[in-house]
C-alpha cells in the first residue's frame, strides 16, 4: 500500500495496465516507432529505454520522455543525439499537455520512447519537433486510459464460504473493491471509498444490512486505485 500523499491531487489519468502501446509513423523516409508504457516510477520508465535499445539496436536515436506521480512533479526527457530541444521536450509536452477530458490535462505515470530510423532526408528543427510530438500524440490516441483516484480503504473479515457472495453484493451495490486477501481462517475484503464521512457511514450501514449486523468495516488508510473511465 502507498503511504498517504499530502498532494492536493485526488485524481489523475494514466494508461491502463497491459502490453506496451506501439505506433509507427513514416515521415520523409524516416521511421518513428513510438512505444508507451505505464510507469509508476523512474526505474520502470528507464527500463523501457533499455528494452528498446536492445530491440532496435541498429536505430540511430532512442528519444524519451516520462511524467510520474499524482502531482506530475517527476518529468524527464532526452533528445538522444537529436538537435537539442527537437525530440525529448516535444515528446514531454505531448504527454503533459494531453487533454484526457475537456480542458483537463492530467496524464501521468507514462513513459514514451520514440525510436527513429533515419531515412536520409533532413527534416530540420521544426520538422523534428512536429515529428516527435505527432508520434507521441498518435500513440496516445491508441492507448486505453484509466483514472487513478486516491480512496479510503476499509476492510472486513469474512468467512471463506461467504466471501464470494458478499463481494458480489458489494460490487452490485456500486462499491469499488480493492485486492482481496486470504488468510487461514477468513478472507479479507477491502472496499475503496471516497474519503468523506457520509460515504463511509453509508458503507458501514450497507454492510450491516447485508450481514445482519454481524460484520464491521475497519479503516486501512488510503490507496491509489484504477477506476475505469
Amino acid at each position: 500500500m502507498e503511504k498517504e500523499d499530502d498532494s492536493r491531487a485526488g485524481t489523475y489519468t494514466t494508461i491502463a495496465n497491459g502490453p506496451d502501446v506501439r505506433h509507427e509513423l513514416e515521415i520523409r523516409r524516416s521511421r518513428f516507432i513510438t512505444v508507451l508504457r505505464r510507469s509508476p516510477d523512474e526505474e520502470t520508465a528507464r527500463s523501457l529505454v533499455s528494452d528498446l535499445r536492445r530491440e532496435f539496436h541498429d536505430a540511430r536515436h532512442h528519444c524519451s520522455a516520462f511524467v510520474i506521480g499524482p502531482d506530475r512533479m517527476i518529468q524527464r526527457s532526452s533528445d538522444d543525439g537529436e538537435p537539442s530541444g527537437t525530440a525529448g521536450i516535444p515528446m514531454l509536452e505531448a504527454l503533459i499537455k494531453r487533454e484526457t477530458l475537456p480542458k483537463t490535462a492530467d496524464l501521468s505515470d507514462v513513459s514514451a520512447v520514440v525510436v527513429r530510423y533515419f531515412g536520409g532526408i533532413l527534416l530540420g528543427a521544426g520538422g523534428l519537433v512536429r515529428a516527435y510530438s505527432e508520434s507521441v500524440s498518435a500513440a496516445l490516441d491508441l492507448a486505453p486510459m484509466v483514472q487513478r483516484r486516491r480512496l479510503r480503504l476499509c476492510a472486513v473479515e469474512v468467512p471463506h464460504a461467504d466471501a464470494g457472495r458478499l463481494e458480489n453484493e458489494l460490487r452490485s451495490a456500486g462499491y469499488v473493491m480493492a485486492e482481496t486477501g486470504y488468510e487461514a481462517g477468513h478472507a479479507v475484503l477491502r472496499l475503496a471509498l471516497a474519503d468523506d464521512s457520509v460515504t463511509i457511514s453509508e458503507a458501514h450501514a450497507r454492510l450491516a444490512s447485508l450481514t445482519a449486523g454481524r460484520l464491521e468495516l475497519r479503516p486501512q488508510g488510503t490507496e491509489w486505485v484504477d477506476i475505469a473511465r
